[in-house]
């Protein structure tokens, strides 16, 4: 690299991507470098935050502070990075936590960003693209398999567009605790992980086994010990005749904190067990032949997908479009709505502390504010909320995917305030906000015609005034009246409109 070029590399903003795994958490910081991501600095602690779930589903406070002492050290190396910048994402044992919102709380003000908590499949599209990065470009399907400390994903796909996605309920902390309690190792425990794997595995057999794949990849801790033990055998590929020699060499303790081959962390010990149990299941269940591993994983798959999002290179405008398709929106009306909430967007965001992505919030619920029609007529904003809370929405974290659900149920009647009133008041106010200006750009659109005049909307807090042409609205009675009502709508939220 010339002196040039490293200039031109040292000079490109940091970019983070945080993995608040089940077992572990993760970081990554790196550079963009002619769309290229050289990572600058990695981190990696141990937390075991599914371990910490008690029987009421509850996170401990131990849990709790293991997780957040292991956040303050990553907060360091964030510190000042543009919150465009940087993602942080939580997995299963978030996912299935009763308390979890508490954790994401305290953890958002040690790291001063914001959490996403992601859906199983989108945990899976994106360790699929960790690893896909780390692949040559070529049309060969791959399987990948990732087993974590709360679930285990299953992805097929070419290229870097995965075409299968599954996220199983097994992982080798659940695992550990479900069937090695107190740390007993034996036979019969070993045998009941497997079956156990199986089962689930049932679930996607089939439609894996007719998709078939040329190659098979690892990613994370498991299968990473899996290989780096056959490797000290020299064994450079994880095959069925391997996994039966760890089987058999793991069987040989009695505890599995005993457990310790050349190629296996110490720290690893307790739970690699259940993870070769459900490697081992993996393979028998899909007829995996040989498996490679990759250093790519969800972390990675996090920062290329925010890249991905700056370069407007967004999952999530594939994922409406399929929507509207898969719902028969009327794509010209929806178009239409978006073009005009944006354009009122862009008048009110300084005033009102709007940034970019709230941008993107607004004009995807525009797109899918009809897709209820599909359902019925009566009540359609309702069905619409309802299809987008219950959809796998790909590139969407969950409070995104509430968020967007949530502007479309508000978008015509009455406005859902006692929802809304659940909220954070920050985040109350911000989406109250944007429900107001996706309401007046379906309003001004009600009689779907392209031809709008120029209308201004100014706004100071609470007060909003929105301007016409000189004698447009008095042509037009019913786009007055149902001003009118939507006068009386925002009144009752605390907001007053006035048009002119």
């Amino acid at each position: 690299m010339t002196t040039l070029d490293v200039t031109h590399a040292e000079s490109q903003p940091l970019v983070a991507a945080i993995d608040l795994g089940s077992n572990s958490f993760h970081m990554i910081v790196a550079r963009q470098d002619h769309n290229e991501i050289r990572p600058v600095e990695r981190l990696g602690e141990k937390v075991q935050l599914a371990a910490g779930i008690d029987e009421q589903g509850l996170l401990t406070d131990e849990a709790m502070e293991r997780g957040l002492t292991c956040l303050r050290k990553f907060a360091e190396y964030i510190d000042g990075m543009a919150s465009e910048n940087i993602r942080i994402v939580g997995t299963n044992a978030l996912r299935k936590a009763r308390n979890s919102d508490t954790f994401v709380r305290l953890a958002e003000q040690e790291l001063g960003h914001p959490i996403d908590i992601i859906a199983g499949r989108e945990e899976a599209r994106l360790i699929y693209l960790g690893v896909a990065q780390t692949y040559s470009d070529d049309n060969d399907r791959r399987l990948v398999v990732d087993i974590g400390g709360g679930s285990t994903e299953f992805i097929i796909g070419q290229r870097f567009e995965p075409q299968l996605l599954e996220s199983l309920h097994m992982g080798c902390v659940s695992y550990t605790h479900q069937f090695f309690p107190n740390g007993n190792l034996s036979e019969k425990r070993f045998r009941e992980a497997y079956y156990s794997a199986r089962m689930e595995l049932m679930n996607i057999e089939k439609n894996y086994r007719s998709e078939g794949w040329v190659e098979a990849i690892g990613s994370s801790g498991s299968i990473k010990s899996v290989h780096g033990i056959l490797a000290e055998k020299g064994i450079d590929r994880i095959t069925r005749d391997g996994l039966k020699q760890i089987k058999r060499d793991v069987l040989q303790f009695r505890k599995v904190e005993r457990v310790h081959f050349p190629g296996l962390k110490p720290e690893r010990a307790a739970i690699f067990p259940a993870g070769l149990a459900i490697l081992t299941a993996a393979f028998d269940s899909l007829d995996i032949d040989s498996m490679d591993y990759s250093d790519g994983a969800l972390r990675e798959g996090v920062l290329y997908d925010l890249v991905g999002r700056q370069s407007h290179e967004d999952v999530r405008e594939r994922t409406i479009s399929a929507l509207m398709t898969r719902y028969h929106v009327d794509e010209e009306q929806a178009r239409r709505v978006s073009k005009h909430a944006t354009l009122l967007f862009q008048q009110v965001a300084d005033d009102w502390k709007l940034n970019e992505q709230d941008l993107k919030l607004l004009q995807g619920a525009a797109l899918l504010h009809e897709i209820g029609l599909d359902i019925s007529h009566i009540q359609f904003h309702r069905h619409g909320a309802y299809i987008i809370r219950n959809s796998d929405l790909l590139g969407f974290s969950s409070r995104e995917q509430q968020q967007l659900a949530m502007l479309v149920r508000g978008h015509r009647r009455t406005l859902p305030l006692q929802s809304l009133y659940q909220l954070p008041r920050a985040e109350f106010t911000r989406l109250l906000r944007l429900m107001i200006l996706l309401r007046l750009a379906i309003l001004l659109n009600q009689i779907r015609t392209d031809r709008l005049p120029e209308i201004e909307l100014q706004v100071k807090d609470r007060q909003m005034l929105l301007q016409f042409p000189e004698s447009w609205l008095d042509k037009r009675s019913l786009t007055k009246t149902n001003i009118e009502h939507e006068r009386e709508y925002l009144q009752r939220a605390g907001y007053k409109l006035k048009y002119i």
